[in-house]
């Protein structure tokens, strides 16, 4: 599946009665919600000795994407839009790959 038609069927489930601020409040948050739900599943497994829950893991990863694809419908950019400008980003930040000097010094204006 392209990303913009992932885009475009996720956000059939939209609220349509949300305006746009809504939309993208809604969307940060929904983000930091699932985000937090993805992270208690690997602390369960890091920490607390549970066996890694990979099906539901990758439910709430899911929950993530759909949350960034509403974000991305609350600014009237694509999603695919979103994906090409992060990696641009980190190409310039990491032009050799991963260095861990580059992660910790960053450039001015490197966000």
């Amino acid at each position: 599946m392209e990303v913009n038609e992932y885009q475009k069927q996720a956000m059939t489930t939209l609220n349509p009665e949300l305006n746009k601020k809504d939309v993208l409040i809604n969307s940060v948050m929904g983000l930091c919600g699932e985000s937090g739900e993805a992270i208690d599943i690997v602390k369960k497994w890091l920490a607390q000795g549970h066996e890694l829950d990979k099906e539901r893991l990758i439910k709430e990863l899911g929950d993530v994407a759909w949350y960034l694809a509403e974000a991305a419908t609350a600014l009237d950019v694509p999603l695919e839009d979103i994906l090409k400008a992060n990696i641009e980003k980190l190409k310039k930040r990491y032009p050799e790959g991963f260095d861990t000097e580059k992660s910790l010094v960053r450039l001015q204006g490197d966000l």
